[in-house]
């Protein structure tokens, strides 16, 4: 991908998922997260997208972690909802490295919601992204995703609506919050142990799938 302003991360992404033992991604798609991560940094200046400011903050904190939840999602899933997208992750990530995954934005913050929409334009990406608060949205998808959402007990509640059947909440969270979320979705979700993410001792994702009937 063509992108003047783009930052080279075809010397440091890939290196960094394999010694957090994670699978390389393809050049093209390191292409993307180049022109994703220029994207960032420019709007940064002028918005609060994230609190991480430094190229490589972005890269360990966002991108490695965001990477690893596209490699653990459970194969067969063919939509996914990023609730309370924010700067994209970890729903940009996803339809990067997942191409088989239809994947809608979910943010209510305006400017969020612009960004949102130029990164699609900008990486060529399927994306669709709801200018809203996720919980008014009127349909389900085969994964509901959260990630550093505000009220997380809140928002689990809210996301079980929008999981269909057999389908999956993905959410990325701390150890100690485990139970927290576990009891928010209700009764109706079977939890599998957390799967542990790059960077951090207590950085988890906590997958559950919804039980029919």
């Amino acid at each position: 991908m063509n992108n003047p302003t783009a930052i080279d991360l075809s010397g440091s992404l890939n290196p960094a998922l394999v010694r957090m033992g994670l699978r390389p991604i393809s050049p093209e798609a390191v292409a993307r997260f180049d022109a994703y991560l220029a994207l960032i940094l420019r709007w940064n200046t002028r918005t609060n997208l994230t609190a991480v400011r430094d190229a490589n903050g972005i890269i360990s904190r966002h991108f490695v972690e965001s990477i690893a939840c596209a490699q653990l999602l459970p194969n067969g899933i063919a939509s996914l909802l990023d609730f309370g997208s924010g700067a994209g992750f970890p729903g940009i990530p996803i339809a990067i490295f997942r191409s088989e995954i239809r994947v809608t934005l979910a943010e209510s913050q305006n400017k969020k919601s612009a960004f949102l929409q130029e990164a699609a334009r900008t990486l060529n990406l399927g994306i669709r992204v709801f200018t809203g608060r996720a919980e008014t949205m009127n349909e389900e998808f085969d994964c509901v995703a959260m990630r550093a959402v505000d009220r997380m007990e809140t928002a689990v509640s809210a996301a079980v609506g929008l999981v269909g059947p057999d389908g999956w909440l993905a959410v990325m969270t701390t150890s100690a919050e485990v139970p927290s979320i576990e009891g928010a979705s209700g009764s109706c979700f079977a939890w599998s142990q957390p799967a542990g993410l790059p960077g951090s001792d207590q950085r988890v994702l906590l997958l559950g799938r919804k039980q029919s009937g």
